[in-house]
């Protein structure tokens, strides 16, 4: 047999290396998430176990590493906008008793795209993902509980807001947000605060034990978000006065010969003094 004839028939051979199936793709990676689920929830027992006996840490590091065996929630993904010529274009939880641009001039711009546009995925979600998200959640809310425990709440808010991307109406991650808000004690953080009890008092059943306390709480926080709001507002205003009697000074002025008068609206006007 010739080369020519040889080459010609090792081109012909078929392949003997077995075509990707999808479907056993899907299969296996199937498994591979309900092993992941299996794993994190034995992890977020142990965690309970720590946490019920008050080792906050132990518990911190043990649901942390729970966390870390759950798929990642998947994020909003950038959609490309065409330009045209013109260019328009929850399970068991820990509680303390153990329950659970372009070159100058160009105009050039058709078939350019602009990722400037954010799509949710809009697909319902399936139910192993569903489960996936649970898990995050509640796992997300037992971190938030230890950083309770440990004084650290903004640490505490961060992994309930974790939580709530995937439970928005997780009343547990709710309470512990708001709660660790109002110890944050910042304007911003009571105002947050009062979201959230509101967010409570909407979602709670009427017969809910827990609503006469959300309401006493959220009367309770108005004066102190506006207290915050004054205080605030006054140490704004106190460092640009100290900024710009550096500036002023220059020019023989102070700050005293400008006047901050409220205008009851929540804002300020300025007068101008010799």
């Amino acid at each position: 047999m010739s080369e020519e004839q040889k080459v010609e028939q090792s081109e012909t051979v078929p392949s003997q290396e077995t075509a990707e199936d999808p479907a056993t793709d899907a299969i296996e990676n199937e498994a591979q998430i309900k092993k992941c689920l299996k794993d994190a929830d034995e992890l977020k027992q142990e965690g309970n176990e720590h946490f019920r006996a008050k080792r906050w840490g132990e518990a911190l590091a043990v649901y942390r590493a729970g966390l870390g065996r759950l798929p990642k929630r998947k994020q909003a993904k950038r959609k490309a906008v065409p330009v045209d010529g013109k260019g328009k274009g929850r399970e068991t939880e820990p509680s303390d008793s153990g329950d659970d641009g372009s070159a100058d001039g160009a105009e050039d711009t058709e078939g350019s795209v602009q990722p400037e546009t954010e799509e949710e995925e809009k697909r319902p979600l399936s139910e192993l993902e569903q489960e996936c998200a649970k898990a995050r959640s509640v796992m997300n809310a037992n971190i938030g509980a230890c950083h309770v425990k440990l004084g650290e709440h903004k640490e505490a808010v961060a992994a309930c807001t974790e939580a709530l991307a995937d439970d928005p109406h997780y009343v547990k991650a709710l309470q512990r947000r708001a709660q660790s808000n109002e110890q944050i004690n910042s304007w911003s953080s009571l105002s947050a605060a009062q979201e959230d009890y509101t967010t409570l008092l909407s979602i709670l059943p009427p017969t809910s034990t827990q609503l006469p306390e959300i309401r006493r709480s959220l009367a309770l926080l108005k004066p102190r978000a506006e207290a915050a709001q004054k205080r605030e507002t006054d140490e704004m205003l106190d460092k640009l006065k100290g900024l710009g009697n550096n500036v002023l000074g220059k020019f023989g002025l102070s700050t005293n010969n400008f006047q901050f008068v409220p205008n009851g609206q929540g804002g300020y006007s300025m007068n101008f003094v010799r």
